[in-house]
């Protein structure tokens, strides 16, 4: 499945069972939006991830062994967990 950016380039996407999660540019990026999201296999958005904090951007993603979560790393220095299915923010940690 082809997968069409919504604002900027796509720098990483990842297979899942429910879609692909897709992780834009974040340069450009509308600020007020998230740039890592996980699109159907039709098309459709299911869910944008949780940001840690406003004006943050995403910069780099990945799925965690045990399957139910991922991780993802912010512009500003978060490291973040989420829920798979929700995009819902479980926990973060500020690394800077």
């Amino acid at each position: 499945m082809d997968v069409v950016a919504l604002y900027t380039q796509i720098e990483k996407t990842i297979q899942i069972n429910a879609g692909i999660i897709v992780l834009e540019n974040s340069s450009g990026f509308p600020r007020n939006e998230t740039n890592l999201y996980l699109v159907s296999r039709i098309g459709e958005i299911i869910w944008k991830a949780e940001k840690p904090e406003p004006g943050t951007s995403f910069s780099r993603v990945k799925l965690n062994e045990d399957g139910d979560t991922f991780s993802a790393y912010t512009l500003g220095g978060h490291a973040c967990e989420f829920e798979l299915r929700s995009g819902k923010l479980i926990s973060f940690t500020l690394l800077k």
